[in-house]
């Protein structure tokens, strides 16, 4: 078992055995001390001691208060699609996470051209610029710097701020947090003893709350009590498509529908892809699992093949951002059918819409 294993079995308190004891010890100590720079800066800023930087345009935040998927990147998406169907031109500020271009200012897309691939900009910020045509994608730790360059050189008139829940460092006029509603604070536990990124009375700076998965029947209660501002929603996975790698053609959710499949992926939360899959009626016969952000190797690729053939499955599928960071491995990506997903909302899309908006006039 390596670290990444072990640490999150303690998250999940699986397999643990009085040897992880010390470890434990440790890892809630160095969560008090997390715990009070959390406090301490958030402080700062909510005393106007720390200021945060102005753009002339609307800032939308999407982010959320634990490490792991939850959906951010598919509703950035979504809701960068709704602006620009508005007659907005909206642009996405990503940090760019994974990638090795460091520069301040990234211009991945321009909403034309791509102009950098997932080494350097990172997973999420290409998949987010091939997804979207006519939005400008930037990445960069600063994004008042990735901002200014949106708006002067790009035409931006509204930002779509990807995981900056916790980025404060800028103003916004919407902060958008979602949160799986079957574990919302993880073990309950800030990193490193769990996968809290903030305590769960931070959602007390949210506007939107979009509840992501089945379950948590109370959570929108207890969202509420936490920010009595905040309008909640509910969010869920919808296949759009499936995307063969090979002649680039999209096929309807139901292709796969009776298909015996072997499927992988390096996202923060597998299981959802996994539930996906068998929603729309496939027959996983295998699924392999990699890190979030994984950067696949040659021996990847090997552990791949030889589980496709050992699960004796007809059809290997995987995700989007997966799908991206094959580019180096063309004979893989072209054998691959791709899943594709978007953020739905309920009960009524509209009156999340309503809500984005009449938070914009405002």
């Amino acid at each position: 078992m390596n670290a990444e294993e072990t640490v999150k079995n303690i998250w999940n308190n699986e397999h643990l055995s009085f040897l992880l004891f010390p470890l434990i010890f440790f890892l809630a100590m160095a969560a008090c001390i997390y715990r009070w720079f959390v406090l301490f800066r958030n402080r700062l800023y909510d005393m106007n001691i720390l200021k945060q930087g102005k753009l002339p345009c609307k800032v939308i935040s999407v982010g959320n208060i634990t490490v792991g998927g939850t959906g951010k990147t598919p509703t950035v998406i979504m809701i960068a699609e709704l602006l620009k169907a508005h007659g907005y031109r909206p642009a996405v500020l990503s940090r760019g996470y994974g990638g090795k271009n460091k520069q301040s200012v990234n211009i991945v897309s321009d909403g034309q051209r791509l102009f950098m691939k997932h080494t350097a900009a990172g997973d999420e910020p290409v998949m987010i610029a091939k997804s979207i045509e006519g939005v400008p994608v930037l990445t960069g730790h600063k994004r008042v710097l990735t901002g200014r360059i949106a708006v002067e050189k790009l035409g931006a008139n509204v930002l779509v701020l990807d995981d900056a829940f916790q980025h404060r460092a800028i103003s916004r006029d919407i902060d958008i947090v979602l949160l799986n509603a079957t574990r919302p604070y993880g073990n309950g536990y800030l990193l490193p003893r769990g996968p809290l990124r903030e305590p769960a009375d931070a959602l007390k700076r949210a506007d939107i709350i979009i509840l992501t998965e089945n379950g948590g029947d109370h959570l929108q209660e207890i969202s509420s009590e936490l920010s009595p501002r905040a309008v909640v929603f509910k969010g869920y996975y919808k296949p759009n498509a499936i995307l063969q790698g090979s002649t680039g053609k999209n096929y309807p959710p139901d292709y796969l529908t009776g298909k015996d499949i072997f499927a992988f992926a390096g996202i923060g939360s597998p299981h959802v892809f996994q539930k996906t899959l068998l929603s729309i009626g496939a027959n996983l016969k295998g699924f392999l699992s990699f890190p979030d952000h994984h950067r696949y190797t040659d021996q990847d690729m090997d552990a791949i093949q030889r589980n496709f053939i050992r699960s004796g499955a007809d059809v290997m599928v995987t995700t989007q951002k997966d799908h991206i960071k094959l580019e180096d491995f063309p004979t893989l990506a072209e054998s691959l059918f791709v899943l594709i997903v978007d953020m739905q909302i309920s009960p009524a899309p509209s009156s999340f819409e309503s809500c984005i908006f009449n938070k914009l006039a405002s």
